[in-house]
């Protein structure tokens, strides 16, 4: 895809966005598998579904809602403009990774200068249990794709973007502290992304093990470079569902890691509202 296409495609997409409300955000959320919920939290919102908006790439996985969410988050210093993408595509979907990183771009055109990106991953590290909330500090990306993989626009970006630091250092110590604020155990890991949609095999994760990663999953990694490419900060978390494969006796389902992330939702939730907080103080 060209350039000019996709800067196309985004004031088209971003035009569609602001014709539904006046609010202008500067924080925006990446809502994973089963936890969506966290936009229902927004008042005065407006719910713009994707297949209504103009080149937007569509989710058709369980779990994933598939609209934005553009309103206030209640707090005790007032309401703060938020946008929330409820679910996102993924390359296995059969989508490109710059298709995987478009909604993502939209927020950001849109004037988002904070990424949240949340995910349901399965626990590589020992030390991990279903239903713990982890902060990423770092990631691999090997889904053997890049979002920024022909032309560059260098008016959005640099050829080769620094990924030094792709969860910001400052964001990930005001989630601490908003863990801390709402009695939140929240540990900490690297997320090794894959391409799926097949779970891992027990070989597949003690090579990640060895790699480095404590956490694996199917997204958020394309997201995140882009956002770095773009100059746009970024906070991870995501939520441990499930024991990755050959760690437990049980079988790997959609469906267990639905419900895990249904159960740890309201931890998850309290989690973002402090930490939004804090990032706008």
């Amino acid at each position: 895809m060209k350039s000019a296409d996709l800067a196309t495609r985004l004031a088209y997409a971003a035009a569609w966005v602001r014709g539904k409300t006046d609010l202008r955000p500067a924080i925006g959320v990446v809502l994973g598998s089963g936890l969506g919920g966290f936009a229902d939290r927004l008042g005065q919102a407006a719910q713009i579904p994707y297949a209504e908006m103009p080149g937007f790439p569509i989710s058709r996985v369980p779990g994933h809602v598939g609209r934005l969410v553009v309103g206030e988050l209640p707090t005790p210093d007032g309401p703060v403009p938020l946008i929330a993408m409820q679910g996102r595509v993924h390359a296995y979907e059969g989508w490109p990774a710059a298709e995987v990183a478009f909604g993502v771009r939209v927020l950001f055109a849109l004037g988002v200068k904070t990424l949240v990106v949340t995910n349901a991953a399965g626990g590589i590290a020992p030390s991990l249990q279903p239903g713990d909330l982890v902060r990423i500090t770092d990631h691999l990306n090997l889904t053997g794709q890049n979002p920024l993989t022909g032309l560059n626009d260098d008016a959005v970006g640099p050829r080769f973007p620094d990924m030094s630091e792709p969860y910001d250092a400052h964001l990930g110590a005001l989630l601490e502290a908003a863990a801390a604020e709402v009695g939140v155990a929240l540990r900490s890991g690297v997320y090794a992304g894959l391409a799926g949609p097949s779970y891992e095999t027990p070989a597949e994760i003690r090579m990640l093990r060895t790699l480095g990663a404590d956490l694996v999953g199917m997204s958020t990694v394309h997201e995140v470079i882009v956002a770095r490419h773009q100059g746009v900060r970024v906070a991870g978390i995501s939520v441990v569902t499930n024991a990755a494969a050959g760690l437990s006796e049980s079988r790997l389902t959609h469906e267990e890691v639905q419900a895990r992330a249904e159960q740890a939702r309201p931890r998850l939730e309290a989690l973002l509202a402090a930490f939004v907080r804090r990032t706008v103080r």
